[in-house]
């Protein structure tokens, strides 16, 4: 037995509507899921999915610890349009030998990491 894959990648929040719109936007997408209650949505992106949720005190919206890297498919143009929809960026744009990133906030914030790397995995 062994891990084999990320299930999904979940994000606390606090305020659905606001955060819908945003993730809306961001990802440029609906959910393909959202539960009864319309505390949790999920998204596709790519190969994966993320999951945007108000689960109470549980699961609580945060500027520390872990973060999701979303991949661009051009960086810069990604960047301008996201600071479009009034992401704060608070680490501006970084340029590695492999990658380049930024990281921004979500309503809530927790962080985002948008990301495009220059070689193939």
């Amino acid at each position: 037995m062994a891990i084999v894959e990320i299930a999904f990648t979940g994000l606390p929040i606090s305020n659905i509507e606001v955060s819908r719109k945003f993730y809306d936007d961001l990802l440029m997408a609906e959910p393909f899921f959202q539960t009864p209650d319309g505390k949790l949505f999920e998204y596709r992106v790519g190969n994966g999915i993320l999951t945007i949720g108000n689960l109470g005190d549980t699961f609580k919206p945060s500027s520390d610890g872990t973060f999701i890297a979303l991949e661009a498919d051009v960086f810069e143009s990604e960047i301008e349009r996201i600071s479009g929809l009034g992401a704060k960026i608070i680490v501006p744009r970084v340029e590695l030998p492999t990658s380049v990133f930024a990281i921004i906030l979500d309503p809530d914030g927790n962080k985002i990491m948008i990301h495009k790397a220059k070689i193939e995995a």
